[in-house]
C-alpha cells in the first residue's frame, strides 16, 4: 500500500456480508429454517482483524491444514471523520474514498456468524492499491467488479446490485457506533465465490479504481 492508502485506511475493516440481491436469494431457502426462520433485517457485521491487512502486489499465504480457500472482491469505503448518528442525505460527505478489497475466507456455513477462523486469518484482506478520492468517482453504486484467477474472469458484478447502499450502511452503524477516520467499510462481496490454490495470481478489478493483484502461496 502506498503510503497515502496506509495514512488514509489505518482504522478498522468491517465487513458486511449478504449485501448482493443475488447472494441474499440463494440464501433464502436456507433462512427460513431452524433457529433463524427469517433473512437478516440489518446488516450482517464482521471485522477483519489487524493481522489480516495487506497490500497490493504482497502474498496472500494458503493455510496448511485447510482444502479450501475464497477470494472476496469488494468495494471499500474509506471514511474521512468521525461519524456517529449520520443521517442517509449527509453520509457522503463522511467519505474520503474508495479502495479494492479483497476478502479472502476459507468457506462460510453460516453468514449469520461469520467465523472468525475462517475470515481471520494472517494476510486475508489485500487493500489497494490506491486510495480514489470521491471526486474522482461519480457514482459509487454503478461500479463494476470483476475477479480474474490467472487472467481469466471468473466472477462479475456490479455495485448496482447491493442490498444497502453506501449512505444506508453508514447511516445504520452510525447510529449505534462511531466510524472513525481511517475506518473502512467492506461493502460485501457477490454470489459465485471461487476457490483458488497456491500459485494462482488473484487480481480483482473495479471500474475507476484499478486492479489489485495477490499471489497466493503455500504456508
Amino acid at each position: 500500500m502506498s503510503r497515502t492508502l496506509e495514512q488514509a485506511a489505518a482504522g478498522t475493516l468491517f465487513g458486511i456480508a449478504l449485501n448482493y440481491q443475488g447472494l441474499l436469494a440463494n440464501r433464502l431457502e436456507e433462512f427460513q429454517q431452524p433457529p433463524y426462520q427469517k433473512p437478516p433485517v440489518k446488516p450482517v457485521l464482521f471485522i477483519k482483524t489487524p493481522n489480516t491487512r495487506n497490500g497490493h502486489a504482497q502474498p496472500v499465504v494458503f493455510p496448511e491444514g485447510v482444502e479450501r480457500l475464497q477470494p472476496g472482491p469488494a468495494l471499500g469505503v474509506v471514511i474521512g471523520k468521525d461519524a456517529s448518528r449520520v443521517g442517509e442525505a449527509n453520509a457522503m460527505d463522511y467519505v474520503a474514498g474508495y479502495v479494492i478489497v479483497n476478502e479472502f475466507s476459507l468457506p462460510e456455513d453460516s453468514y449469520y456468524r461469520p467465523a472468525v477462523k475462517a475470515k481471520c486469518r494472517d494476510g486475508f484482506c489485500p487493500v489497494g492499491p490506491e486510495l480514489v478520492p470521491t471526486s474522482q468517482i461519480t457514482d459509487p453504486n454503478t461500479l463494476g467488479i470483476r475477479l480474474f484467477v490467472n487472467g481469466q474472469l471468473r466472477q462479475e458484478n456490479s455495485t448496482a446490485n447491493w442490498v444497502r447502499n453506501i449512505p444506508q450502511l453508514i447511516a445504520t452503524l452510525s447510529e449505534f457506533m462511531t466510524l472513525h477516520a481511517g475506518d473502512v467499510l467492506i461493502t460485501g462481496t457477490p454470489e459465485g465465490r471461487v476457490d483458488v490454490n497456491p500459485g494462482d495470481v488473484v487480481e480483482v478489478e473495479i471500474d475507476g479504481l484499478g486492479r489489485l493483484a495477490n499471489t497466493v502461496v503455500a504456508e
